[in-house]
């Protein structure tokens, strides 16, 4: 079945009022962490619904989510967040009200964000395959919150964890055009001596086997 790859684009807005690139004014705030996992599963379900793309959709999905996307990952595959008093603004915890979705069948996290699994019970629920990557020298979302994920599901043996030599919180972007890499826009930036684009070649092929995998589909690399 040949697909037109246009049709692929969700052909709803997705603007993400105030959460974008912007205004990103909902940063840090309790709505962001609600709504997220809620705009996964929209565009899950808006391309189900797709006349020619939801055909060759099967039944279960999986989500890439890098930095707050990974938090939105866990969130929508089983975990149960709690936002901190920085988060609600009234200087409490509060436990966020998020919808799993059982299509949800394996992840892919690039430096998660994960402070919000905290509590003992925050990822109790997330029994699927887990493919987690993070940076050595990720000062945004470092190491210790790949261990909130590993120690935090019921089966650490789910979670497949690489840390990569020398890589930065943004190493995981794909790679910008040379008119927008500088040092004034950070998300262009790596740690001194390390090869984004290299890097990224291998990154594509590990994710493809661990999807194959997942889904057993094809012989994995």
């Amino acid at each position: 079945m040949g697909l037109d790859r246009r049709r692929c684009r969700p052909q709803v807005q997705w603007s993400r009022p105030r959460d974008n690139r912007d205004n990103n004014e909902l940063a840090g705030t309790a709505t962001i962490l609600t709504d997220r996992p809620r705009h996964v599963r929209r565009i899950v379900d808006h391309q189900s619904a797709d006349q020619e793309f939801g055909p060759v959709m099967t039944k279960k999905v999986a989500v890439v989510g890098d930095s707050l996307g990974g938090y939105a990952a866990l969130a929508i595959a089983g975990g149960q967040p709690v936002a901190s008093p920085s988060d609600t603004g009234d200087g409490m915890f509060r436990r966020l009200q998020v919808i799993h979705d059982n299509r949800v069948a394996a992840l892919v996290l690039l430096a998660p964000a994960t402070p919000w699994f905290l509590t003992d019970d925050s990822l109790r629920q997330v029994r699927i395959p887990i493919r987690m990557f993070t940076g050595e020298r990720d000062e945004l979302s470092p190491v210790w919150n790949a261990e909130i994920v590993a120690t935090g599901v019921p089966d650490r043996a789910i979670v497949d964890h690489r840390v990569i030599p020398n890589a930065g919180h943004f190493s995981f972007v794909s790679p910008f055009p040379a008119a927008m890499t500088s040092p004034g826009f950070p998300p262009s930036q790596d740690p001194s001596g390390f090869d984004r684009r290299a890097f990224h070649v291998e990154l594509n092929r590990e994710v493809l086997g661990f999807l194959r995998r997942a889904f057993g589909v094809g012989s994995a690399p």
